[in-house]
């Protein structure tokens, strides 16, 4: 018989899950994913190292894609399209693919998992390189559609990465950087939406967020690549303005006027005291870091008096 996963072992806390009180569910299940913050630091040395082959593919120009299937899937989707208006990057920077396409966001594509050939083709579509980071992500370790993504991306060059939720997956195989957070059986036995999905949840937004951070899009704990596009997010950009440079929010208004609504551009001005055109030469100079862009002209400033 082979070894049992943890993701699939019943949980001896809910033996009687059937029995208990709705109060006495929800409360074995706060407490069993209290558990899951812990099992993602035991991985945090993993997990740092998959950022960094991320900012490294950012800097080469390349992309993140992400691959995956069923809920592990759909968190990779979820977590690429915020990309865009956290952090103003292109759609093309972060992408995700789902074993059973679009269609598996919302309905179970019986058998899509299991085809490795379609993650390969689905890679070849999206013209995956040598310059970019691909992570798989399966709860069980063993997802065909994660092998065969993993292994197309090895074969061109590409950074790879693997995040499961059991100890010595089958994927892990297959990657570079394996990244094995074990919460241990869940609740409902199987269920891999719940501390698993959680887990991987957790790791993902470690990962993109850390990464972004690693290529200049946050000043302070701002983000300053913030796209407004709407009133939400106008509303967002001239409260980051504001904050970065100190100044009120009618000042910051006009500066976002005159940055054409580049929140790094207006907080490089207004700190600065220069025009958009300076603003934008600090900021190439300093590789997109308003934070270094700023040192770069007190230096200058230092040196001249």
């Amino acid at each position: 018989m082979s070894e049992q996963k943890a993701t699939e072992a019943r949980n001896h806390r809910t033996m009687n899950l059937d029995s208990m009180s709705t109060g006495e569910i929800l409360r074995v299940m706060n407490e069993e994913d209290k558990t899951v913050p812990d099992a993602v630091n035991k991985e945090l040395n993993q997990i740092e190292k998959t950022a960094r082959a991320v900012i490294d593919s950012f800097n080469k120009g390349g992309k993140l894609v992400y691959v995956g299937a069923g809920t592990s899937g759909r968190l990779g989707v979820l977590d690429a399209a915020e990309c865009p208006p956290t952090f103003g990057t292109d759609p093309d920077k972060v992408q995700s693919l789902i074993a059973g396409g679009e269609a598996a966001m919302t309905e179970s594509i019986e058998g899509a998992e299991d085809d490795p050939e379609q993650a390969k083709a689905d890679l070849i579509e999206i013209n995956l390189n040598e310059n970019d980071t691909v992570i798989a992500l399966a709860a069980s370790g063993q997802t065909p559609y994660c092998i065969g993504g993993l292994e197309y991306s090895n074969a061109v060059g590409a950074n790879t990465a693997a995040i499961s939720c059991n100890k010595n997956s089958k994927i892990s195989e297959y990657a570079d950087i394996p990244i094995e957070i074990e919460v241990g059986p869940e609740i409902l036995t199987g269920s891999t939406r719940l501390k698993a999905g959680t887990a991987q949840k957790l790791a993902l937004n470690m990962i993109s967020t850390s990464s972004m951070i690693g290529i200049g899009k946050v000043f302070q704990n701002l983000m300053v690549d913030v796209q407004p596009t709407n009133e939400k997010l106008k509303k967002r950009a001239k409260d980051i303005v504001a904050r970065a440079a100190e100044t009120d929010e009618k000042t910051a208004s006009i500066y976002l006027e005159r940055a054409h609504q580049q929140p790094k551009i207006a907080i490089i001005m207004l700190t600065l005291n220069c025009s958009y055109e300076e603003a934008q030469t600090h900021l190439t100079e300093s590789n997109g870091f308003v934070r270094e862009a700023i040192k770069l002209v007190d230096k200058e400033s230092a040196r001249l008096e």
